[in-house]
């Protein structure tokens, strides 16, 4: 999706290619959806995504050609508690509360069977791997086993196997992935982050009242949850210092939809993500008009570097 235009002396002028880096969140990342409504709206165009956790699930959907309004009417549906249930699959003992198989499928049969050689966009989905300690940038093989490794929340889900990489959500080191959007060739990088500091307490307190899971594990789950929250909230601060995104949207999303609850406001959530993209309308506008730009000869360097990293 790269725009013609003419040459002058080693430049070209042309619109930069446009990167969207979407941000973990769980049920805040919904808002995601109503950020590209907006963009698919507005004609503003998008050449590569990055996510991790939900925004990764949103942005490999997208980059599998689901449209935001197919996207919203999934939300809406898995937003009763009853459809939520049917992809529960516990696996206590395991190393996480549910197992993840009923999830994977569900992405399978979502993204019919869709490998990242079938997408429409470039698409990176990032993971962490416990026995190495780093990042994991997913670009290879299944579409729906990446999304299945993204969302792998330590204490809920249990952790991906992938040859010797155990493998969590990518939240842990990198919830926003700017610098992975890049690495992708965004030259102008959108960022939507959906994270904020909520208690979980309610949510774990409600799982804890099912008998198949013990009340001491929901208590430790719940204080390692909260922990987690704010070492990632600090990560995603320090990173984006480091590599900061051209345009940084965060939708004002209602405080009572957390990580792990708030589902069934997806409506709102949604809303909220439409919202915040179009108050920011005239800057998307001018970050995607035409202009000089300089090749850049490390481009394809990066990218392989991505692709490198994706073989665990």
């Amino acid at each position: 999706m790269r725009a013609k235009g003419k040459r002058l002396a080693g430049k070209i002028y042309r619109r930069p290619r446009v990167g969207l880096a979407l941000s973990g969140g769980g049920a805040r990342g919904l808002a995601h959806i109503g950020v590209l409504k907006v963009l698919e709206r507005e004609g503003i165009p998008v050449d590569c995504l990055a996510g991790t956790s939900m925004g990764g699930v949103v942005a490999a959907a997208y980059a599998a050609g689901v449209s935001p309004e197919t996207l919203e009417q999934e939300a809406l549906a898995l937003s009763q508690v009853r459809q939520l249930v049917r992809l529960a699959d516990p696996a206590p003992g395991q190393g996480g509360l549910l197992e993840g198989k009923r999830v994977q499928d569900y992405f399978e049969r979502l993204l019919n069977g869709a490998t990242f050689a079938d997408l429409s966009h470039p698409l990176a989905l990032v993971a962490v791997d416990l026995h190495s300690g780093q990042e994991v940038i997913l670009q290879e093989g299944s579409v729906a086993a990446a999304i299945r490794a993204t969302i792998s929340l330590p204490g809920l889900f249990v952790p991906v196997n992938q040859g010797e990489a155990r493998l969590v959500d990518g939240g842990v080191l990198n919830n926003l992935p700017v610098d992975v959007a890049r690495d992708l060739g965004g030259e102008v990088i959108i960022a939507v982050d959906v994270t904020a500091r909520t208690q979980e307490a309610a949510f774990w307190q409600t799982v804890g009242k099912h008998r198949f899971v013990p009340g001491v594990l929901i208590q430790w789950v719940e204080i390692f949850s909260e922990a987690l929250e704010v070492m990632m909230e600090a990560l995603q601060e320090r990173k984006l210092a480091e590599v900061q995104p051209d345009l940084l949207l965060r939708p004002a999303i209602p405080a009572e939809v957390s990580i792990l609850s708030g589902f069934g406001r997806a409506r709102d959530v949604i809303a909220a993500g439409e919202a915040a993209a179009e108050a920011a309308l005239p800057q998307l506008r001018e970050l995607v008009q035409p202009r000089w730009m300089v090749p850049d000869p490390l481009r394809s360097l990066r990218m392989g570097v991505g692709k490198r990293s994706a073989r665990h």
